[in-house]
């Protein structure tokens, strides 16, 4: 059984979601909310979102964890403070040893819903079919489980191919 950690992140709310994997199973362990104060300082939100991920990865111990991938919109300031909150996302995992996977949001939704065109109503519902009993209050919670589903599902692909396993 392997632990995976889905971030989704954002520098208002970034989503995280945990989940366990043994063979084909996915089991929800937890999942939620970071959010930080949208008058705060860039910096104090960036280190309120480092210091609740790091408790994160000290109080579940994931093995692995998977960031989706930044989108570019028009508003070229919002890209940026995105990635600020991504890099953060990246980065705690990484400075504890955990292997960090990346995805995109099209990939992410092919993996959980079967078509990259998917709206959130649809990725929200095929994660509660996926995880019986996981809570998702809120879409980036959601989000976040769906990429670590996405994950558990390359990795077990990417497990086969290593081991020279045929897949009909």
């Amino acid at each position: 059984m392997v632990r995976l950690l889905g971030i989704d992140p954002g520098l208002r709310f970034t989503g995280w979601g945990i989940i366990d994997v043994d063979g084909n199973r996915l089991c929800h362990v937890a999942d939620g909310v970071i959010a930080t104060d949208g008058d705060a300082a860039v910096p104090d939100r960036l280190r309120r979102l480092h210091d609740a991920l790091l408790d994160l990865v000290r109080v579940h111990a994931p093995a692995e964890a998977a960031v989706e991938e930044t989108y570019v919109n028009r508003n070229g300031a919002s890209t940026l403070k995105l990635g600020y909150a991504r890099g953060v996302a990246l980065l705690v995992p990484a400075l504890a040893g955990i292997g960090v996977s990346e995805y995109g949001a099209m990939a992410v939704k092919r993996a959980v819903v079967g078509t990259g065109a998917a709206s959130k109503d649809q990725v929200e519902m095929m994660v509660r079919r996926l995880l019986p009993g996981a809570t998702i209050r809120r879409a980036d919670a959601s989000d976040a489980l769906a990429v670590a589903i996405c994950h558990a599902h390359h990795r077990a692909s990417a497990l086969r191919v290593m081991a020279g396993t045929r897949m009909a």
